[in-house]
This record gives structure tokens, sequence and C-alpha cells, in this order.
């Protein structure tokens, strides 16, 4: 018994001694072990917004009364991680690509629980994101997520700036309730816009961004991030940061175990954006598509591209514009653009479209074309409801046509590979495993989910369903078991022409095989996809560009 006892206790004194040494070893090396947070390239944003500007006057009401330009403190530290300094061959104009680069982080005394405040200003609407993280964690570990959009977004507020400013509230407003009142003067707030703002012009694009940040420093309590903070993202940024957040909810992205990352297809109103891994070993050409980084203790390099002007609604503005040129090509002369004072003709034009389903109209579509003429017509399908299935078909392979078109796949190539428009881009096929998950998102989801997909799909049922959505009600109602999903198309009429889009884009454009499996999704754990979480993790650092307000 008691040689039984003397073996328990020698155990207990060994495992005591190891867990002293081990503690004595982290207090020593508090950074052991934690892999820090990514540093993204900054590259100037078109237009040039983001500077911090004062003087300009609001009439606004104030949220936080007596708050204007505030004083700053440094913030506290925490475990984020300190980043290194930028590649100096980031930004040179031969398109070498970003790096990244960081440390480990400080000591665990300094984390805590911290919260940023990420606007994504897109070209249909505005949403913000409230995140909670842990910053004991390296990269930090994500704990809750408060998410609110509302429509519409900034660009549409032309050169209205404070009322593009104002209409931020309701949405600050939530980030405000979201945040501890004892935190948010230590909170960072971002307002990145995307292609719709870019798309509006230099000019107005950067009036409007001057408003929005002079409106966050005077009327609400946390600290807008300097510089770039408020500003045009780049798109290459906008592609990167939407694959660190897909792939950082997954887990594949952390920790220095060796997972497999899936590449994302991000599909917004304005501009559509492919991030991927090429297979290792394989060799991609120099350019601006190329992004390095540095991620959880492992090196990425990505091939980006952020195609503007291949949104959703630019797809479809690109499709009904060259309806209309083709009606003109051909002689139509009922057709009368808006005059130069935006008077409207007299009479209503109609014009048919093939990429309407039987009996559908879709009413008073504006159409902006090429050389800046403005057009508003009445679109109709060529077939009554009542026409055969063969007849619908035909219609539908037509609209797939011009979807197609309007890619300019046929536009020269002049690398050894391309996506659509020129652009060069490395085989799916060929450098990017079978094995490994593709992620489409944004309006991807929007226009597949209300029709009952499932998570997981093969683009090639993308196709089917695209064809019964074109061939009219007839079919929807026999082969959509959903009776919300009737609804849905009796109230868009331009879903056919956005499934076909969609279909063209991927297939056709990015050369996904009809056969690849692809998944689709809103959120992961339940936290939303897209941009934003992968643009808020850097705002943790310390060297981030933003200091805690002062009262």
């Amino acid at each position: 018994m008691s040689g039984l006892f003397s073996t328990r206790h020698s155990k207990y004194v060994f495992a005591g001694i190891f867990v002293f040494g081990l503690f004595l070893f982290l207090l020593a090396n508090p950074s052991a072990g934690n892999p820090g947070l990514p540093k993204m390239k900054t590259t100037p944003s078109t237009g040039s917004g983001g500077r911090v500007i004062h003087g300009l006057e609001d009439e606004g009401e104030n949220v936080y009364p007596g708050k204007t330009t505030p004083a700053v403190a440094p913030k506290p530290p925490n475990v984020a991680g300190e980043v290194g300094s930028k590649d100096p061959e980031s930004e040179d104009s031969t398109g070498s690509p970003g790096s990244t680069s960081l440390t480990q982080n400080g000591s665990s005394s300094d984390c805590g629980t911290e919260y940023v405040v990420m606007i994504d200003a897109g070209s249909s609407g505005s949403r913000v994101h409230v995140y909670s993280f842990d910053t004991c964690f390296s990269p930090p570990k994500l704990l809750d997520e408060t998410f609110e959009m509302l429509k519409p977004g900034l660009s549409s507020f032309d050169t209205d700036t404070v009322g593009a400013a104002k209409s931020l509230d309701p949405l600050l407003k939530t980030a405000v309730d979201a945040v501890p009142k004892e935190k948010q003067a230590c909170t960072p707030v971002s307002v990145k816009a995307t292609a719709g703002l870019r798309l509006l012009g230099p000019e107005k694009s950067d009036n409007i961004l001057k408003q929005v940040r002079t409106y966050l420093e005077e009327q609400y309590p946390f600290s807008v991030v300097e510089g770039d903070g408020v500003a045009i993202m780049e798109g290459s940024d906008e592609g990167v940061y939407a694959w660190i957040t897909t792939n950082y909810l997954l887990g594949n992205i952390g920790s220095a175990e060796i997972i497999p990352t899936v590449a994302v297809f991000d599909l917004g109103g304005g501009s559509t954006q492919i991030v991927f891994e090429p297979k290792e070993g394989e060799k991609m050409l120099p350019g601006e598509h190329k992004y390095e980084i540095d991620f959880g203790g492992r090196h990425f390099t990505l091939y980006q591209y952020s195609h503007l002007g291949y949104g959703l609604m630019q797809g479809r503005e690109k499709i009904n514009a060259l309806v209309i040129e083709t009606a003109l090509k051909n002689g139509n002369s009922k057709l009368a653009k808006v005059d130069s004072k935006g008077k409207e003709p007299a009479t209503k034009q109609t014009l048919v479209h093939p990429c309407l389903p039987p009996a559908v109209t879709a009413s008073d579509v504006k159409v902006t074309l090429e050389n800046g003429d403005i057009y508003i017509v009445d679109f109709v399908s060529p077939l009554r409801d009542d026409q055969s299935s063969e007849l619908a078909s035909t219609s539908a392979t037509q609209c797939r046509y011009l979807a197609e078109t309007v890619l300019n796949k046929d536009l020269e190539c002049k690398t050894k590979s391309c996506s659509f428009n020129g652009i060069y881009q490395p085989s799916l096929t060929h450098q990017f495993e079978a094995t490994r998950d593709m992620y489409i998102f944004s309006f991807f989801y929007d226009r597949l989910q209300p029709l009952g997909f499932p998570s997981s799909f093969t683009l090639d049922e993308v196709k089917d369903i695209t064809k019964l959505v074109c061939s009219g009600s007839t079919f929807w109602n026999q082969f959509l078991f959903q009776p919300e999903s009737v609804h849905e198309l009796e109230n868009e009429p331009l879903w056919c022409l956005d499934l076909s889009f969609m279909v063209a884009l991927l297939h056709t454009g990015y050369e996904i095989p009809l056969s690849r499996e692809l998944h689709t999704a809103k959120k992961i754990k339940d936290n939303e996809l897209g941009w934003c979480l992968g643009a808020s993790l850097p705002l943790l650092d310390n060297n981030a560009n933003w200091k805690c307000r002062v009262a």
C-alpha cells in the first residue's frame, strides 16, 4: 500500500513541477503559440475619400451633445499582435503583390473584450456589423456580431451629402446600443464604400465621404479610423477580406495546422470578386491579381480580382442596354430617350425582352447606355403564358446569350488563361483541386435561397432552376413547392435575367464546370459572410490607425 501511495504521490509531484514550469515559461513568453493578426496592404482609394476634414457644418440632431472633433488618447494595449512594416514593393508601379507580416502578441494581462464597428456602404444599401472579440486569443476570437441593414445606399444621394451621412443614423444607433458605454470611446468605427459609390465619380463620392467622416466625429462617440477609415475600398481588399472572413469562420485559417482553404465568389450590386489559393507549387503570373498574406502562422499566395461593373445590378444594366441598342440598330425609331433636362418622352415605350418569363412585364425600367443616353421603357415578354415549354426554353437560351455577350468573353486574352473581359485568371479546373470547396454568397445567395435551394448544389442545378424560372408561372406552380417562392418570383420580373447572368458569370466567365459542387450561405456559425469581418480584424492591432477618444 505504501508503495502504491508513493508512486501516486510522485506522479502528482512531477505533474505539479511540469505545470509550474509551464506557467513560468508562458509568463516569460506570453506570445508563444499566438499567430497574430494580418495587416492588409493599404492602397490609395479612388476618390481620395477618408481624409480628416474639419469645419463642415451639419444641421442634424446631435446624438451626443457637445461631441465635436475629439481629442484622442492611446489605445489600451491588447494581444492582437504587433504588425510589421509594409512591404516596400507592395504598391510599386509594376503591380507587385501586396505583402503582410506580423509578429507575436503582447502580454496576456492586456487582453479582454474589444469591439469594432464596420459599416458596409454598398451600392444597393448600407449595413452595420458590430463585432465583439476576445483579444486574449490570437487571432482574436469572435464572440458576437450585431447586424442591421437599410436601403438605399450612399450613392443614391448623389449631391445630397448631408442626407447621405444622416442615412446612416439607424445603423449607428444600433451600434451605440450594442457597444457598452464604457467601451465606446475606445471602439473604432470605419465606413467602407464599394463599387456603387465608385461609379458615382470621384468628386461626388469624395464629398459624401468627407461629410460622413465629419458627421461621425461630431455626432457619435466612437473613434473614427484615420486615413482610409472612411473611404472607397479597393476591390482587391474587398475580395481578400471576404476570403479571410469565410476561411476564418470555417476554421481553415488562424492556426498552424494546414487545412485546405476555400475559394470565394462575392456578387455585389456594382462588382463581383473572386479569390482563391491556387495549388501549391503552381506559378502565377505577376501583377495586381497576386496577393500575399500571412495569417495565423501561415503564408498564403492568393489570386484575387474585382470585376468592377459586373455586380448584379450592373449586369442587369448591361443586358438591358444591349436589348435597347439592338432595337436601335434594327431601326426601332419609336424609342425616344430622356432629354438633356431629364424630361421623359410623352408616349409610353414598350420593348420585347427575352429575359422576361411569359406574360411578365417590367415597367418603367431606367436604362443608361454607354454613351450616356437614358431610356425609360416597359420591357415585355416575347411569349404568352399559355405558350409551349419549347418556346419558353428558346427564350431562356436567348437570355443566356445576352448574359454571355456582356461578359466580353471573346476579348483577346494576352495571357495563357483568362476569365472574361480579357482578365488573367489561373484555371479553376487545373489550379484549384476538385476536393476543395467553393463558396458563393451575397446576391448569389439572395437569388437562390428564396427558391428553396439547399446549402450545397452543382452549377448544373442552378442552370436547371434558371430554365424553370424563365419558363413562367405555369411551371413555377408545378415545380416550386414553396408558395413563398412563387410569390417572390411574381414580385421581381427580372429574376430570370438575374439567374441567367449568374450562370453565365460562374460558368462562362469564371469557367467553373457545371458538375462542380458549390456552397452558399448568408451566415457561418451565425456570423454574416462578406468582407466586413476580415476588414475588422486588423483594426484590433496596436498599430491600427486610430486612437481612443478623450472626453
